[in-house]
Formats: C-alpha cells, structure tokens, sequence
C-alpha cells in the first residue's frame, strides 16, 4: 500500500470532476506509463487480470471449438478463460526444472485443430520463448502469455510483455504490483488496441455507435490512480521481497528434501514468490508441512493444487490426459510467505520449522506470535 495520505491527496481531484470511470485521465495516465515501465509496444488496461486474460483471447477471434494447448499448472483463471471462450483447452505436462510448460512436448499435441498456445510464467520461471515460438510460427500459431507472475521482468533486456502476440498482467491485490484490481494486456500489433477497447467497452464507438459486442471490463480511475502510486514505490517493494527471498535462498537450498526451481539466467527477477518442493526424502510430506505451518499461525498454499484440470468443475474430463511431471509437482509444491515488509524474526520462524521437519518451536514467555501471510494469488 503507499502512504495513506499519498494516496488520499491523489484521489482528491475526483470529488470535484466526478470523472470517476470510463478511461479517464488517470487511466490514459496509467495506461502509458506501464508501457514504457513494461517495455512494450502497446498495453491495455483491464478490471482485472481475468478479463484481460479472457478478452485478449476473444479479441483473435478463434472459431468456437478451436484447441489451445495450455498448462494446467496455474491458477484456474487460465484454464476459464480458454473454456469461457468456447475453446477447447489441450493440457500439456511442465517441465520438473522450473514448473513451466514443457516446449520439448507442445507440437506433439498440435492438431489440425489448434490455434494458439497459452502458456504461463510460473512463479516469475520464464517459459522458454524462443522455442514456443518456433513451433508457432511454424504451424501458424498465435501465443498469448499468462504472464501474470511476471510483472516488470525482462529476459535479454526485453520486457516480458514483449514476446508472443499478447501477454496479460494481473495487478490483483496480492501480486507485487496492484491496483487494488486490474489487469493489463501487453502486445505487438497495434491494431489490437482498438479490438480489446472494444470488447472492453460494451463495443462502444460513440454516443450512438455500438459496432461489437463486448463486456464491460474497463479499470475505474480509483484503482488508476492506485497504480500510480504504487508504480512509484515498485523498486521498494522488490527490493524488499529480494532480501526475504535470498534468506529463504541460503537458509534453504541445503535442506535435505527441499528443492528449489531453477531461475533462468539471461532473465530478471521481481522476487514475488519463494516456491519450495517437498520430496520423499525430506521426511515428511507437503501436506504435513502445511499443516505443520498452519498451527503456528503460518499461511503458506500449495500453489498449485490441484491442476486446473482435475478441478471439481471438470468432472474428470482430463483425468487421463498425461501430466505425470504436473501431478508429482502439484502435490510437492508450497510457496512461503513472501512480502516486502515480512519480518526477519517472521521468516526465521518459518525457517526454524522447515528445518526441524517438525513444525513445533516453542515461544518464550508464553508470548503470542501474529500470522505470517501467504505471498499472493
């Protein structure tokens, strides 16, 4: 959050123009300041992360029941947008190095069918662009990023936003750049501005022009107004997570049991999650450890469990799609607590517990100790 009275001086200007939706001015403000921060050639902001990620699909006007092969470890955001769509999501296993889809495996699974591939940034892990982009320019594919784990990361000195033909931002409150909510969608031709102002907008062109048919998805001037504040503070923020993720770092890669994923070298970090694996030999397993975390008061998830695919809503329609690597990790993944404010006598305590495998330490005095949050969604 940035300074209470900041933002209060910020939003003053709206009780005396009422301009308080509708692409105001602080919208086209936030609008182009995220473009040059992000490092793309054009971005268009969103309610939320969801509807960007859902009218960017729209707005390539696929056929309905067109294939799009995805990831389905992620958060089920992805996987409603694609179905929501009338498209038919193809799940494709990850990768065990770093929890992202695994390239090596996305042409064998191309049919005459598909017609765009989604994948998604896991926990900050960059997918492997250059070769999901070979495939796809080779069978005449559009590629749209998840990218919501990837604020205002770069890879060979590029913005993220950058690759693909679309990539969506959340700025969910969790994430380590928010609008309280919003979302944005980064992309290449500049002709899809106009496509997803359109189905953000009720297909309004004018007073009296409605020329499509769309949703109403535009960000109000409040939450616009929310970014700029916190876009000041954002080197702040990841400068704070970096120190809290490079303890969990050197405390942690040399626990027997724990793994941690591998962070590509030629790629930024914004620090927004510290992910660890749970195996065999660790003693006892994720779901113990959570449970053993959650006794004292400690909120980390198992993000995330379970896939997308085997969720409730699907009544095992892709129970025997081959996941294998997504299953295992799904079961052995938890994130910890990340924040730019957690405490060092907080994420000692998590440390403690990770450590002894056991999850009991014991507070002096009979003090009460405060929760410790999850990092976000």
């Amino acid at each position: 959050m940035p300074p209470y009275e900041e933002f209060a001086e910020a939003i003053r200007p709206l009780w005396d123009s009422r301009w308080l939706t509708n692409m105001g001015c602080y919208h086209k403000e936030l609008e182009e300041k995220l473009k040059d921060f992000l490092k793309v050639p054009g971005l268009s902001l969103f309610v939320n992360g969801h509807m960007s990620l859902e009218l960017a699909i729209q707005a390539f006007q696929f056929a309905p029941g067109a294939e799009v092969i995805t990831t389905p470890f992620t958060f089920i955001s992805t996987t409603h947008a694609i179905v929501r769509n009338n498209l038919k999501p193809v799940f494709c296993d990850i990768k065990w190095s770093d929890g992202t889809i695994d390239e090596s495996k996305i042409e064998d699974l191309i049919t005459e069918h598909t017609v765009a591939i989604v994948p998604v940034h896991v926990y900050g892990n960059l997918c492997r662009m250059e070769a999901i982009q070979e495939i796809a320019d080779h069978y005449g594919l559009k590629v749209i990023y998840d990218a919501a784990h990837a604020f205002g990361m770069e890879y060979q000195g590029r913005g993220i936003g950058s690759f693909g033909d679309a990539s969506v931002f959340s700025f969910h409150a969790t994430k380590v750049f928010h609008t309280i909510e919003g979302g944005a969608v980064a992309f290449t031709d500049p002709k899809l501005y106009d496509r997803l102002y359109t189905l953000k907008n009720f297909g309004i062109q004018g007073e009296e022009l409605v020329t499509g048919i769309g949703a109403n998805a535009k960000m109000n001037e409040f939450s616009a107004i929310m970014g700029l504040c916190n876009l000041k503070y954002i080197f702040k923020s990841m400068e704070g997570r970096k120190k809290s993720y490079e303890f969990y770092k050197e405390q942690l890669e040399n626990v027997k049991g724990l793994r941690l994923f591998r962070k590509e070298d030629n790629a930024t970090n914004n620090y927004a999650y510290f992910p660890v694996l749970v195996e065999e030999e660790y003693g006892i397993t994720r779901d113990e450890l959570w449970s053993n975390l959650r006794d004292e008061n400690i909120y980390a998830r198992k993000y995330f469990y379970p896939l997308t695919s085997d969720q409730a809503c699907f009544k095992n329609k892709y129970r025997n799609a081959n996941l294998q690597r997504a299953r295992e990790i799904s079961k052995k993944a938890l994130t910890l607590p990340l924040y730019e404010d957690l405490a060092m006598e907080s994420q000692e305590r998590i440390i403690d517990i990770l450590k002894n495998r056991k999850g009991r330490i014991y507070v002096s005095m009979g003090e009460k100790r405060a929760g410790v949050l999850p990092s976000g969604l």
